[in-house]
Order: C-alpha cells, then structure tokens, then sequence
C-alpha cells in the first residue's frame, strides 16, 4: 500500500488566519504530517513559517499582539499605491525567517499572489520566502504591490482564496482545504454595535485615548480658536473615522472584501473540491481583530480535532 500525497490549502482571510495556527497544532498532534503546503495571503504566513519550522516564533508573536502593538507596526504612507508601507512588518519577517529560500524547504511550499497588471494568478516556488510572503499578502489599498521577478504583485486572495488547486497541481492525491471564510458575510454585523466594529479595528478610538485628550502625535497644531489644522488625525479620520450606521472607507473596504472572499471561495471550491473540508467559524471576528489570536487559534483547533476521524478515514481509502 502507498501512502497518499498530503496536500494542505491555506485560505486567505486577513485575521482570521491565526486559526490556522490552530489547525496546524491540531495535526501535529495527530501524527497528521502535509507533504505539500499551499497557502493564501495570511495563509502564506502561516504555512511559510510552519515549513521553515518557524511557528513557534509565530504564535507567540501572534499571541502578544495587541491594539497598541497593532498600530506600530503600520507604517502610514501618502501619495503611495498603500496606505501602508510594510516595512515594519517586513522587518518582523525577515527577522525570524532571515535569507530563507523556499528550495530549502523540507518540502514543497507554493505562495499564492496576483498580478495586479494581469489579473493573473501567480504561484511562487522559489526565491526567498520573505518575499513569496510579502507578495501573498499585500492587500490591495491598504499595502504596496511587490515586485518579484518583473511581476507587481498583490493579494492571492483576488483570485484563489483557498489554493486546492495549487496542491493538487502539485501532485497531492489527498487534499485538507482550510476556509476561513465559510461564515464570512451575514455574521459580523451584530445588533448594537457599529460597522466599523465589524471590521475589527478603529484607529481613531486609539488615538484619542493615546494622549487621553483626543489629539495624537504629529497632528495638526491648533489655530488659536480651539480649532485644529487639517493635519494627520484629520486625514486619518475620514478613513477610519465611522458613526454609529455610518461606514467609514476602510470599514466599506473590509466588507467588500469579505464579500468577494466569500463568493469567489465558494465558486473556487465547486470547481476544485477538498478531499476534507475545515471551517472554522469565525464569522463573528472583525477582518482586523489580529489582537484575538488566542480565541482563533482554539477555533482552528477545534475545528481540526472534529475532522480528524474524517482525516483517518479519507487516508485509508486513499492507501
């Protein structure tokens, strides 16, 4: 008897991803070991780091992150193709990953990005993994595109949010599909709190407590009449800025993102059907909550201990 080629697809879903951790540790624990791992913008993250033996470092930074740890690392940029530069997050990377090249993996790893000139989906193989990350997960609007080999390149999500595909293209005769975007749309949005709530992430509420007068460093100075100047808080605050029905840019951003998420993860799916299918639900988390890596981490756990008969089972066959 032969033993299948484990394929294991990591979705795309910003935040949620930390579930993945999750996943990951359930599967270890039942002597369940992919032999090829394909991963989608935070998916990327998780399963580079897991390939380069690297998610203990991970889950223990995920674990500290916090609203305040949040904002340090978002390099704010104007008159650039993303809100944020990424080189704060960039350094984290480089940091625990170093000059690691995908070819010296102990086994095969492919990062999912996209075109942004072609609309092209974009497998990396090769090359340093800080950079096949990097690409994977720079969401449109909010990071810069990243050039690899000639290629501006964006999220992978735009294009296959959960990489079935990719693992079975790759040789995989068995393939464990993680979606993290099964409950996506319909479920964050809970009576009394506001939209930009669902999001997960309100700068603005940051900022005005960071100086416990509603002003933050490097805003505008006041004009003299108790008025201030346009200045960075200003700006900040048509993006991030919501009332109670209202949303702000980035809040319509993120919800029109877990509505494509969900509809093209769907359409992928039917096309390419996972031999088991992990859905952790995680709809009630804002696309931004990265601060609730331990609520998610138990989720993805959860979820995986459920599969794991099912796991078995589908192996079996499969010998």
């Amino acid at each position: 008897m032969t033993a299948p080629v484990i394929g294991l697809a990591l979705g795309g879903g910003v935040a949620r991803g930390w579930a993945h951790i999750g996943v990951l540790r359930a599967l270890e624990e039942a002597g369940i070991r992919p032999d090829i791992v394909a991963g989608t913008s935070i998916g990327a993250v998780v399963g580079g780091c897991y390939t380069a033996g690297k998610l203990d470092p991970l889950e223990e930074w995920a674990r500290r992150l916090n609203r305040l740890r949040m904002i340090g690392y978002m390099d704010f940029k104007v008159r650039q193709p993303g809100l944020i530069g990424g080189k704060r997050l960039a350094r984290e990377l480089r940091a625990n990953l170093g000059d690691l090249t995908i070819g010296s993996l102990d086994r095969p790893f492919i990062s999912v990005a996209t075109d942004i000139n072609t609309g092209h989906e974009v497998w990396l193989r090769e090359g340093r993994l800080v950079e096949a990350v990097r690409a994977s997960y720079a969401l449109p609007g909010i990071f810069p595109p990243l050039m690899v080999n000639g290629r501006s390149l964006v999220d992978g999500a735009l294009v296959n949010p959960v990489p079935v595909s990719v693992c079975l293209a790759m040789g995989a005769t068995m393939v464990i599909a993680v979606n993290l975007n099964a409950d996506l749309v319909g479920r964050a949005r809970v009576p009394g709190t506001s939209f930009q709530r669902a999001t997960g992430f309100d700068v603005m509420d940051y900022l005005k407590n960071r100086n416990g007068n509603g002003a933050a460093n490097g805003d505008a100075h006041s004009n003299g009449n108790g008025n201030s100047r346009f200045g960075f808080q200003t700006v900040l605050s048509k993006i991030f800025g919501r009332t109670t029905d209202m949303p702000s840019v980035f809040g319509v951003m993120t919800s029109s993102l877990g509505i494509i998420l969900d509809r093209l993860t769907r359409s992928r799916l039917a096309g390419d059907p996972p031999d088991i299918h992990i859905a952790p639900r995680l709809g009630h988390i804002g696309l931004m909550e990265f601060d609730r890596a331990e609520e998610m981490i138990d989720l993805g756990y959860q979820a995986t201990k459920q599969s794991i008969p099912d796991i078995f089972d589908a192996r079996q066959l499969l010998e």
